[in-house]
């Protein structure tokens, strides 16, 4: 009888002993699992931030995006035509492009009897594939080649001037300043400096030869007349410039084209308009040109906002 008490005995204290190994298992939790940098906080969600995607992620149909009216303006040719040929030419040619989600573009070429024209526009949608670099500023980046491309002849900062420049302004300064100052010489020369006297009309004499020199200016008949160069469009979009480039042909007629580039989010849009005539030594006029392409690129930009 005492043999089997002690079994029982035996027994229940290892039971007692097994629950409690279960319980303080149970209750502690494991020090290197709460401090592992894998550790989700609460809620459950990922801590890294991802940089902002674009605005844009689709593009308009570019063959459907300039309206009949804007087309007879900047293609007068179309007036010619039959209303079977308008109506073929006014639906364009698109562009070839692998991804049309990514890139479109569409072209209209009309011909008449006094020049051809060209009209071709381009979309493209920006992505960056960087975690850490926004769709708006890989577009930016793009936007920044394009106008290096161009090699536009833009305003400098008056902080980044060469210091020899700088130095040249601030003797011509002094020298004006010490001219204002000096006591001004009587008819008689009195208190003229030696080295400053000369004799009466000699100075005008000097000035007036120098006037009659033919000026040495060679005029680019190729450049847009002021006002009409190369330059940015501050009212346009987030970026834009305007480009006009002149090729003369040994006849003396010009082909011109006059290209707007203009940036708005993730979406980079091109205008490209050109004009060639077939009169001889009759060039395209840069203004008119001008003003009917950024028309058209203010168009765009109000359809894109659409989209």
């Amino acid at each position: 009888m005492a043999r089997k008490a002690y079994s029982r005995r035996a027994r229940v204290t290892g039971t007692l002993m097994l629950l409690v190994a279960l319980g303080a298992a149970g209750c502690t939790g494991d020090p290197a699992a709460e401090d592992s940098p894998d550790a989700k906080p609460a809620g459950g969600e990922a801590t890294t931030a991802r940089a902002e995607p674009g605005k844009y992620q689709t593009l308009p149909q570019p063959c459907r995006a300039v309206e009949t009216g804007t087309l007879d303006a900047m293609l007068p040719g179309l007036a010619q035509l039959d209303q079977e040929q308008r109506q073929k030419a006014y639906e364009g040619t698109s562009s070839v492009t692998y991804d049309s989600d990514r890139r479109t573009g569409c072209r209209w070429k009309v011909d008449s009897a006094d020049a051809g024209h060209l009209l071709r526009i381009d979309f493209e949608r920006v992505v960056s594939y960087s975690a850490s670099v926004s769709d708006d500023a890989r577009a930016q980046a793009v936007y920044g080649d394009r106008m290096k491309e161009a090699e536009l002849p833009l305003p400098s900062d008056p902080r980044e001037e060469q210091p020899e420049r700088r130095a040249d302004d601030s003797a011509k300064a002094d020298r004006d300043e010490a001219r204002a100052t000096a006591p001004a010489d009587d008819e008689a020369g009195q208190g003229a400096s030696p080295e400053t006297s000369e004799k009466p009309g000699k100075g005008k004499e000097k000035e007036a030869g120098k006037s009659e020199e033919p000026a040495d200016e060679t005029v680019d008949p190729s450049a847009p007349a002021e006002g009409l160069e190369p330059r940015l469009l501050r009212e346009l979009a987030d970026d834009a410039f305007i480009d006009d480039q002149l090729t003369t042909s040994s006849s003396g007629s010009g082909q011109r084209t006059v290209t707007v580039v203009f940036r708005t989010s993730n979406v980079i849009v091109t205008v490209e308009y050109e004009v060639q005539p077939k009169q001889v030594a009759e060039v395209p006029d840069s203004a008119s040109m001008q003003e009917k392409a950024r028309e058209l690129a203010g168009l765009l930009a109000e359809r894109l906002s659409d989209v």
